[in-house]
């Protein structure tokens, strides 16, 4: 890659991180490629990798690419091709997707929108449905694994994905576009930008809407977006930018991952293979004109509007300072069942086909006198709330000290109150539901309803319920944030190195409206409870060398220490208001070498990396309980004291065989492992102490040497390959496919495995992936004007194959089977049971199998 001038270079870094840039697409135009960033992005708080700059692995996928292949794809899935990372559409639903980089779950990734942290600051989780406008905003998302370049006191222990959204200076004029795709998808956007006007003023806006359903059963969804940039540059000094997006949104959810068996049972061929879109958590009620209505169970909602003005100012020729303020209003839940009626839970009211029988459910409700009758005696569906408030300032001075030396000091502070609660979303049929947590109803019979399906679109509020109308649970979090970084660089045409840090303090206070500490609760009065700030102070420090032996080679390394605040539950376990007694903060050290290699024809990267990862403290959920009873219940694990070990090795190239055809490749080796054992403790949904076969509540979990798996369903690979190639045979018409090689796949620890030592993490089959696409434009006489036409097929050949797995049930061998009089020898035992197993699994074990064949097309206007 031809050198940028020492000018260019040091004008670059007075509003960007020194970076590393390496575009998965063509390598044609590479030099302009930096340009067209600098030009479309929000500046100064990005932290922008360059090629043959930063010491940091990183990917970059522009917006051509991600408009043309995402389809209907979940937005993380564009990043497959990408080095160690594994997006999965994890239970189906639509956005529900999960993201591992490195064996790292999205709540330890840093996502960032232009820079700005957008992890929930209670659980650093990501919800991807709440940003599915993003694919068409996007103008360049940049991924980089490890450490990064960030100078925030962010936990980018597995890496960090940058979605850089267009300003609202870019060129005039606009877009519509359709796509449609399997299952009803239907897909429509407009988009237009006015250009920058002679006053300086410029705007941007797109509204588009999805619906449809995912590859699963009773998967139906209904999604909007807008944006909306308005750009003013008064003179060379001063540049504002105002952004607001959003994403409303409803979908019904696939949560509970079946076993093996249930898939081969329920599948209506009954011919042996498993239906892949098997939903166990929906069902069947019939109306009076005799017609099956379909009613799910677990359903998401949300709005999550999102408001930012940045502001650049050239204060001289040496210094800028840019200023982002933000705010982001959060309102919905997701829901599931609460309750029970005689006796009896959702599970036991499956029908002959796998789904609820909701006409014995609505029978069985109505009989009971909800009045005259106990807590918790009907069957309903409850909505959990999840809502915030989050404001932020995120300011960075940078100066320019001489020709190779640069600093930058700044500051991230944000506020955020958490709402958490429950509320009921459907009665099946009850008269009401009766509570026993609320104080603060009498007599504590809940009827009011709130709609799931019913769309917020207001970004300064939203609904809050009532306090009489909550039930289960209702407490609020909390949490205050500042933080303080600098950055020190030097940067010659051979030789860039930086040496940064940070200090954060983050404040956690939990308020227990439900706790009554000996009060006496009057009808509508408002318990208010609080725990009191506990701060918690954490720092990073992380530095790195590139160095550019010639044109054609360079190395880096980078080195980094973080110590880590724990997530909010971990501060406030076992949902209550007592202060963990073993609060620690968790230590993360990372090192990692790097080489890249650079031709005309040839641009290739490799990676070596280490990270440590000591005191963590995680939640485990979408786990089955198995009760002393021997009945079970869905619910979660909180496990501390877990120590994790990830390494491995990285490469990704892409090769220019001939103009009109180009290749590109990745291969990822990962060795993710615990070292040494933990502490786990069992909860139901409802977040109510579970007692387990055995008695207990708490188990010592003997993790050491276990391999590392996820946290909520999803699991993580330890290797991974991809090779694709992009035919022009003439011009504006492309053909891209793609395969993808996943394997030494790990499935979710299920802490109730790992009471006993000796177990493994389940290791699920490895599979291949193959996707085709093809993209064509029709040019208009006006230049600016064309038409693009595109198609992908997904999962080209129909693969079936397991991307998640729940559970860590071993298959047996013949040693577990003895001679029985009834059931035959040890033996026969053995040979029946192997008759059963799953590409070697034991069908008794919870997943969640990939999509089958899908298929999107679009049909796009520009001009």
């Amino acid at each position: 890659m031809k050198m940028l001038s020492k000018k260019t270079s040091l004008a670059l870094m007075l509003t960007m991180s020194t970076a590393s840039f390496y575009f998965a697409q063509s390598t044609q135009d590479t030099l302009s490629k930096d340009t067209q960033i600098e030009e479309v992005i929000l500046k100064g708080v990005t932290d922008i990798a360059k090629d043959r700059k930063t010491p940091v692995a990183v990917s970059t996928i522009k917006s051509a690419q991600i408009i043309e292949r995402l389809g209907n794809r979940e937005l993380p899935e564009i990043l497959n091709t990408t080095p160690s990372v594994y997006a999965t559409k994890s239970g189906g639903g639509f956005g529900d997707g999960g993201l591992v980089m490195r064996g790292f779950e999205s709540r330890n990734i840093a996502v960032m929108v232009n820079g700005m942290p957008v992890n929930d600051m209670e659980g650093g989780t990501v919800y991807f449905s709440n940003w599915t406008g993003l694919s068409d905003v996007t103008s360049t998302l940049q991924v980089q694994r490890g450490l990064g370049s960030s100078k925030l006191a962010i936990a980018s222990v597995g890496g960090t994905v940058n979605f850089l959204t267009r300003s609202a200076d870019m060129k005039k004029g606009g877009v519509i576009r359709l796509g449609v795709g399997n299952n009803d998808y239907l897909k429509t956007s407009f988009a237009y930008n006015t250009g920058k006007s002679e006053d300086g003023w410029a705007t941007s806006f797109l509204m588009s809407r999805q619906a449809g359903s995912t590859y699963i059963q009773n998967s139906e969804y209904e999604s909007y977006a807008y944006y909306f940039a308005l750009g003013y540059k008064p003179n060379e000094k001063h540049n504002l930018q105002f952004m607001i997006t959003s994403a409303p949104q409803w979908h019904d959810q696939r949560t509970y991952a079946p076993t093996i068996n249930n898939f081969i049972k329920f599948n209506p061929d009954h011919d042996g293979s498993p239906d892949r879109t098997y939903n166990s958590d929906f069902g069947y009620r019939t109306d009076v004109n005799g017609n099956r209505i379909a009613i799910a169970n677990r359903s998401n909602y949300y709005s999550k509007p999102v408001m930012m003005l940045n502001w650049d100012w050239a204060m001289n020729e040496k210094s800028t300072l840019s200023t982002v303020l933000y705010m982001s209003n959060g309102r919905g839940g997701g829901t599931g069942d609460i309750g029970s009626v005689g006796g009896k839970g959702m599970s036991t009211f499956y029908d002959a086909e796998g789904h609820y029988d909701y006409d014995k459910i609505f029978a069985a409700n109505a009989a009971v006198n909800v009045n005259a009758s106990g807590a918790r005696s009907t069957l309903v569906r409850r909505a959990s709330i999840n809502s915030h408030n989050w404001y932020g300032i995120l300011s960075n001075f940078q100066h320019k000290i001489n020709d190779n030396w640069n600093f930058s000091v700044g500051t991230d502070d944000r506020y955020y109150y958490g709402y958490h609660y429950q509320v009921v979303s459907d009665l099946y049929g009850a008269s009401g539901y009766k509570d026993a947590t609320n104080a603060n109803i009498a007599p504590n019979v809940v009827s009011a309803l709130y709609d799931y399906k019913k769309l917020s679109w207001n970004p300064f509020g939203g609904s809050v319920a009532p306090m009489n109308e909550r039930i289960g649970y209702s407490n609020d979090g909390e949490v205050l944030w500042y933080s303080g970084f600098g950055q020190l660089e030097y940067s010659t045409d051979k030789l860039s190195a930086f040496v940064q840090g940070s200090v954060s303090n983050q404040s956690y206070q939990r308020i227990d409206n439900f706790v009554q500490n000996g009060i006496t609760i009057q009808q509508n009065q408002t318990v208010n409870t609080k725990s009191g700030f506990k701060d918690l102070v954490g720092f990073n420090v992380k530095g790195g060398a590139n160095y550019n032996i010639n044109e054609v080679h360079n190395v880096f390394a980078n080195i980094g220490y973080y110590s880590k605040q724990p997530f909010f539950n971990s501060v406030y376990p076992s949902n209550r208001q007592v202060v963990n007694p073993t609060l620690t903060n968790e230590k993360i050290f990372s090192a990692e070498l790097g080489y890249g290699f650079r031709t005309p024809k040839l641009n290739a990267n490799v990676n070596v990396y280490r990270t440590q990862w000591g005191d963590r403290w995680m939640r485990r959920t979408g786990l089955t309980h198995t009760l002393v009873d021997g009945s079970t219940i869905q619910g979660y694990s909180e496990v501390s004291g877990v120590k994790e070990i990830h390494q491995g090795v990285e490469f990704d190239g892409v090769y220019k065989a001939f103009s009109f055809l180009e290749f590109q490749g990745m291969f990822s080796w990962g060795d993710y492992f615990y070292e040494g054992n933990a502490t786990g403790a069992n909860f139901d949904d409802n977040n109510n102490p579970v007692t387990v076969a055995g008695g207990t509540n708490t188990n010592e979990l003997y993790l050491d040497k276990v391999k590392v798996g996820g946290t909520s369903n999803n699991s993580i690979p330890q290797m991974t390959a991809s090779l694709g190639a992009t035919l022009k045979p003439v011009k504006d018409l492309d053909i891209y496919g793609t395969w993808n090689y996943v394997g030494k796949v790990y499935a979710t620890m299920d802490a109730a495995t790992f009471t006993k030592a000796g177990n493994q993490a389940l290791k699920l089959p490895d599979f291949n992936l193959f996707d085709l696409g093809a993209s064509y434009k029709i040019r208009l006489k006006d230049s600016a004007q064309y038409f693009t036409i595109g198609a992908n097929v997904y999962n080209l050949f129909d693969t079936t194959y397991i991307q998640d797995g729940a559970t860590n049930i071993k298959t047996k061998q013949l040693s577990d089977f003895t001679d029985s009089a009834t059931a035959g020898t040890a033996q026969q035992q053995y040979s029946a049971y192997q008759a059963t197993l799953y590409k070697g699994l034991d069908p008794s074990n919870r997943v969640f199998f990939g999509f089958g064949r899908t298929w999107s097309a679009t049909l796009s206007f520009n001009f």
